[in-house]
């Protein structure tokens, strides 16, 4: 059976990941199934960009992009989108690295001409060498990982995870690109939910359109000292409940936040659950998870609530865009086996 050309995009905007970045570049070009080609978008830095096209002006399938929009992840996807000629188009995240079978896995997806996007799971890499005691395995997308609670397998979804994901490159000419002003900036406040936005705005424009993630296309993700501190936990949750705000204000309450009752009311309540069953059993850590898992929730309450009432007070502050498409050919004109 064959399979359609991808194309790797990763989004890169600091050198301080330098060497993050090489070794996300090195992952991808020792994949089982190879890429089609391999896109360093960078974002509004100069000395980055002189530096990285330096690194692989002389190395085959892989080039460097400076980001063609405004400053953020959003505007950098898009200008890997319009680069790229696979037929699928992969996200990987600047500070993650890829098992070598993770675009083949993704790739089985698309057998299915329904299929319009394909992400896998994300595990997190922690500096200080194991997950700190208080932090629960429910919230681990506080950091860009896959999170306790979602379905193993091969199963159909809302919505995909960003920092590992793909997407036929029909569904950008159905939905349109990443939505500007409502994800990542370089290093200012962590907001994120770009990708839960499309998918919703895609599902809606392709109303047949099936999402899957397949738990077998697998990414390790650094996860760095500051973001294993409690600080910048309350900081990301508060960061995701005013960009739920934003989902909700473009895409409607009811899809906007469909997972996320689930979540809150049958996954959060068994965490606690457990997290106080490991106290009272005098295991590491217990009270400390049960404790963020509620503190998580107020806050991304908090921030869901001072999101929505900014948003109605000056309304949406993201734009989507179309991004440019190259015609879909059958697989056996277009595809590798």
């Amino acid at each position: 059976m064959s399979t359609p050309d991808i194309s790797v995009v990763i989004c890169v905007y600091t050198e301080d990941r330098w060497e993050d970045i090489l070794a996300a570049v090195s992952s991808v070009r020792a994949q089982s199934r190879p890429a089609l080609e391999t896109l360093l978008v960078v974002d509004h830095n100069p000395v980055l960009l002189e530096r990285l096209t330096g690194e692989y002006e002389e190395t085959a399938g892989v080039r460097v992009l400076a980001n063609a929009g405004p400053r953020g992840l959003s505007a950098g996807r898009n200008t890997g989108i319009a680069a790229s000629h696979g037929l699928v188009v992969a996200f990987l995240d600047d500070d993650a690295v890829a098992e070598r079978d993770w675009l083949r896995h993704l790739a089985e997806g698309y057998a299915d001409p329904r299929v319009m996007a394909v992400g896998g799971r994300t595990v997190p890499v922690w500096a200080s060498g194991r997950r700190p005691a208080w932090f629960p395995e429910e919230f681990d997308w506080v950091v860009g990982c896959t999170y306790k609670g979602l379905p193993p397998g091969r199963v159909r979804v809302r919505n995909v995870l960003g920092g590992n994901a793909s997407f036929r490159r029909t569904a950008f000419a159905a939905a349109g690109g990443f939505a500007t002003g409502i994800g990542r900036d370089g290093d200012r406040r962590p907001l994120g939910c770009e990708e839960t936005e499309l998918c919703i705005r895609l599902t809606r424009a392709r109303p047949d359109a099936v999402l899957l993630i397949d738990d077998r296309a697998v990414i390790h993700h650094r996860v760095p000292a500051a973001r294993e501190r409690f600080g910048y936990f309350r900081t990301r949750a508060y960061a995701e409940g005013l960009s739920k705000a934003l989902v909700a204000r473009s895409v409607g309450a009811g899809k906007g936040l469909e997972s996320e009752r689930r979540y809150t009311t049958r996954v959060l309540p068994v965490g606690v659950l457990r997290g106080l069953r490991d106290a009272a059993l005098a295991r590491p850590g217990g009270a400390g998870r049960a404790g963020a898992i509620v503190a998580g929730v107020l806050t991304a309450a908090g921030g869901y609530a001072a999101g929505s009432l900014r948003a109605r007070r000056s309304g949406a502050v993201f734009s989507v865009v179309p991004v440019a498409a190259v015609e879909e050919v059958p697989d056996d004109e277009g595809a590798a086996a």
